[in-house]
């Protein structure tokens, strides 16, 4: 991800870790010095690496209505007996495995929503390229509850995502507005580049970029900044990337609290008013400055910095200049962010 590679390795090091080092790996979950598929159906194998601001997927679960009873009951042999294969599972409840891993099945990703497109993106989610991975997320439920509950509760969670959507693009748009107009603080020009080596407004991505005063030429991307860069720029990218997040995932987990009071809904709202009223200072003080005369210059801070020269943008920049990663990418794969697969769009 952006705020990976933009950053020194000691900045992330707890991405690293998962993202590298347990990835993929038959140990990360079965425990390098027992492997005991006992062990590795408890739900808190999974717990090392999803959870957190951006996959609060243990989080959710936890405080849940099932991670409650797979709590207060995972001791009694009697209720969860991890002696069982998962395809012979009867637990009391679920735990992580038995969802997502049903039947014992290695693919995670089968038994589960489609993450971004569903969770994150304002997307047709009765289109007929979600019905088989809906059906099938439905199906899961349907080992303890009716049919009826399960697609009422996937129904609950569209309805959410929906909401949120909803209440990011008013928050995209205030943040849009300050920058077409110039008075953002700073403009994309006025940082150091990006992780790609570029000066194009971070929250404009992909297929998305449709307007130069954003900053690059059409087809140019925004890449995701997460450091340096203007407090109503980070708001905005926290409200989609943390508290839709925690609405997707609470809503997916039976995590009312999560969805809504601790930082979902609630915290979109917080969010919103914050770059309202940061929006609306900077207007102010931009009018001021007009009426009075004054040039306002960004500070160098921004372009420049111990911390800053560090980072992937100025290397490449000062390393191979004219270039962006995409150009020093022969094959960037996961990296284009440029031509995003139709379906994703």
């Amino acid at each position: 991800c952006a705020w990976s590679i933009e950053r020194p390795p000691g900045d992330t090091a707890g991405c690293t870790f998962c993202h590298t080092n347990a990835e993929e790996r038959c140990s990360t979950c079965h425990q390098r010095h027992q492997f005991d598929p006992k062990v590795a159906r408890h739900s808190e194998q999974c717990k090392t690496c999803h959870w957190g601001k951006d996959h609060r997927d243990w989080e959710a679960y936890d405080i849940g209505l099932h991670g409650v009873v797979y709590q207060v009951n995972k001791w009694d042999p009697k209720q969860f007996d991890w002696t069982k294969k998962l395809a012979d599972a009867d637990y009391v409840g679920p735990t992580c495995q038995y969802c997502h891993m049903r039947g014992g099945h290695h693919n995670v990703q089968r038994f589960s929503t489609v993450y971004t497109s569903m969770g994150m993106s304002m997307a047709d989610r009765g289109a007929p390229i979600w019905k088989e991975k809906r059906d099938r997320w439905a199906s899961v439920c349907d080992d303890c509850h009716s049919p009826r509950f399960a697609k009422e509760n996937l129904q609950g969670l569209d309805e959410a995502c929906k909401d949120a959507g909803l209440k990011y693009r008013e928050t995209f748009q205030v943040a849009a507005d300050l920058v077409k107009d110039g008075v953002a603080d700073p403009m994309p020009k006025d940082l150091c580049p990006d992780w790609s080596g570029q000066h194009v407004w971070s929250l404009k991505i992909g297929a998305y970029h449709d307007d130069p005063a954003f900053g690059g030429k059409a087809g140019e991307s925004g890449e995701f900044r997460m450091s340096n860069c203007s407090d109503v720029e980070r708001l905005c990218f926290e409200s989609v990337g943390y508290f839709q997040t925690y609405i997707m995932k609470g809503m997916a987990h039976g995590s009312w609290n999560d969805a809504t009071y601790s930082d979902g809904s609630f915290g979109m709202d917080r969010w919103l008013v914050n770059v309202k009223q940061d929006a609306s200072q900077a207007r102010r003080l931009a009018a001021i400055e007009k009426k009075v005369g004054i040039t306002w210059v960004p500070e160098n801070f921004w372009k420049t910095g111990e911390w800053l020269d560090q980072l992937t943008g100025p290397y490449i920049v000062k390393n191979h200049p004219g270039k962006t990663i995409f150009d020093l990418c022969p094959d960037p794969g996961w990296l284009d962010t440029h031509h995003a697969p139709a379906e994703e769009v």
